[in-house]
């Protein structure tokens, strides 16, 4: 059984009976760690008759998406990775256009390209170019041509790449099978092949007696095109899934644990050029060192797994995850964690250490903080946070014990284990986890409701450390059950703190609402209400004023109640 993705290519493309060839295609199989994160792309693109440089747009389009794309972060999905690098491209097209050719047509293309990631294919197109399937000796076309036909002899081009500043790209994703063909191919072969004889030529070339290498396969369909007419460049290329990755419970359970977890450490053991200055932190999970770098001189962090869960590949797994994550994040309010520069001879992670204390010890310490003291550490949290967003991650444990403050008063998140990476999520895998939902005072009500989580999940986490920083309160109370989050009523921040505005109070009700949607949808404007009054909040319908300001609900019922004794007092004196 292969655990990696295996393929074979074969590709022909001739110019025709036309002066130059205007087709490109091109195709990356990287290595075996990109081979993993990112998959493997295979691109066909015909720069369109009457542009300017049609040629060079399906070159560069081609080449500079194979680049592109590998360049994203790993932690991206195939969709999110395509689109901003078809994005980029068009528009740089489209600029360069402008400039070079005084026109919007000066670079304009068809681009079709099929993505395979774990065993999903991603396709991605705009123009008439095509991807067929062949499975199981069946033919089928997986791309709409974009073209507008004004008779049989006017068609022309209604999608294409470089031609508005704005594109749109078809997408589609689909599982794959081994034994699958993708087929490629330009106008100038499907435009004279009807899908019946492609097939035939296709089952025919592979399935016979007389089976032909891929390559030979492509051509005999360009020169049978080219026979049947065609006055086009032609150009075919052929993929087949060879190996697809697929591993057993057991061989991912091994490669998991090559490395063995770390025997106990105490103060003065060398741990592979560690040396171990105290404990600094424990619980059941994991244990967290102070150590000395003898190589560098440099005061780390380790953390090592615990020795309960030596049998656990769940949490291995998480463990393993923990510092891929770190490694890939760059931020002042995010720990770092170092690459090893040495071999390891067992499972562990350095990561920077940071002196000073938790959120949740500052605001034992702080009671009564200022709300300028609340904003600064909310405001430093959400640029951790969005670190991880723009490469979507989702924390999804956020809470005051995973968040540190510094000596300088600077805020770091310190803890990912649970965090998703939809970029991996992709990625098949014989191990199911179960997706923490990280502390239940701070989890998102979605997350009790079995629903995937965003990043107005992390949001909401946001939401209840400002409040609970401005109250010391929980906004809902304790929910510990789905049963609970059914019937959830938000109480007022005035309830705890009657110094806290309405406008501000308005904002954190929306920040930790039950329901997504009604929730903020970036960080950026949770953060800048945070600051400003929101006048849209302010004007909604306001709530009763008991629970909006309660100190002058009584007094009003205090001064109705008076009033009412005056005047019994004075009928009755009469």
């Amino acid at each position: 059984m292969a655990d990696r993705l295996q393929v074979e290519i074969g590709q022909c493309s001739q110019t025709g009976r036309k002066e130059s060839n205007e087709d490109f295609y091109g195709v990356t199989i990287p290595d075996d760690v990109l081979l993993s994160t990112k998959g493997i792309a295979a691109v066909i693109a015909d720069g369109m008759s009457g542009s300017d440089a049609g040629d060079v747009a399906s070159e560069l389009s081609v080449k500079g998406f194979l680049h592109d794309y590998f360049s994203t972060p790993e932690s991206w999905t195939v969709k999110t990775s395509a689109e901003k690098v078809l994005s980029a491209l068009n528009r740089w097209l489209y600029g360069l256009a402008q400039r070079e050719y005084a026109s919007s047509r000066g670079l304009v293309t068809t681009f079709s390209t099929l993505v395979i990631k774990s065993t999903t294919a991603h396709l991605f197109h705009i123009g008439d170019s095509r991807i067929y399937r062949l499975r199981d000796h069946s033919l089928e076309c997986l791309t709409q041509d974009h073209r507008v036909n004004f008779s049989k002899r006017r068609e022309y081009l209604s999608r294409a790449l470089g031609i508005d500043l704005y594109v749109d790209i078809d997408y589609r994703a689909l599982p794959i099978e081994k034994g699958d063909f993708f087929i490629f191919a330009t106008d100038g072969v499907h435009d004279f092949l009807s899908n019946e004889a492609l097939q035939g030529l296709l089952v025919n070339s592979l399935f016979t007696d007389e089976c032909q290498p891929l390559d030979r396969t492509a051509q005999i369909i360009v020169e049978n095109a080219f026979n049947e007419g065609s006055d086009d460049n032609l150009t075919c290329q052929i993929l087949r899934i060879d190996e697809i990755p697929k591993e057993t419970e057991f061989e991912y359970y091994n490669k998991l644990t090559a490395l063995p977890f770390p025997p106990d450490l105490s103060p003065g053991m060398i741990l592979d050029g560690y040396r171990i200055v105290r404990e600094l932190h424990a619980t059941p999970h994991i244990q967290v060192y102070l150590a000395h770098d003898t190589e560098t001189n440099q005061r780390v962090a380790l953390k090592t797994p615990s020795v309960n869960y030596e049998d656990d590949p769940a949490y291995i797994d998480l463990f393993v995850h923990e510092e891929w994550i770190g490694k890939r994040l760059s931020n002042p309010h995010v720990m770092r964690v170092f690459p090893p520069t040495r071999p390891r001879r067992f499972l562990y992670y350095a990561a920077e250490y940071i002196e000073g204390q938790t959120l949740r010890q500052w605001m034992n310490d702080h009671p009564n903080p200022t709300l300028s003291e609340v904003r600064l550490i909310v405001k430093q949290i959400a640029a951790g946070l969005q670190a991880f967003h723009r490469r979507e991650m989702i924390h999804r444990d956020l809470k005051p014990e995973n968040i540190m403050i510094d000596s300088e008063g600077t805020v770091k998140i310190i803890d990912f284990g649970s965090t998703k990476i939809a970029g991996l999520e992709e990625i098949a895998r014989p191990l199911k986890t179960h997706h923490l939902v990280g502390t239940l005072d701070y989890a998102a009500t979605e997350y009790f409701r079995d629903q995937p989580g965003s990043n107005r999940s992390d949001i909401f986490s946001l939401g209840v450390i400002t409040y609970v920083m401005l109250t010391g309160k929980l906004p809902y109370g304790t929910v510990n059950s789905k049963r609970a989050v059914r019937h959830l009523e938000y109480q007022s921040a005035w309830n705890a703190n009657p110094t806290v505005p309405a406008w501000l109070d308005a904002v954190l009700k929306k920040a930790v609402h039950p329901h997504p949607e009604r929730r903020y949808a970036h960080l950026s404007e949770f953060i800048h209400d945070l600051s400003h009054p929101n006048p849209e909040l302010m004007n909604s319908r306001p709530g009763p004023l008991l629970e909006r300001n309660p100190v002058a609900f009584w007094k009003g019922i205090s001064l109705t109640l008076f009033l009412i004794n005056i005047f019994i007092l004075y009928y009755y004196s009469k």
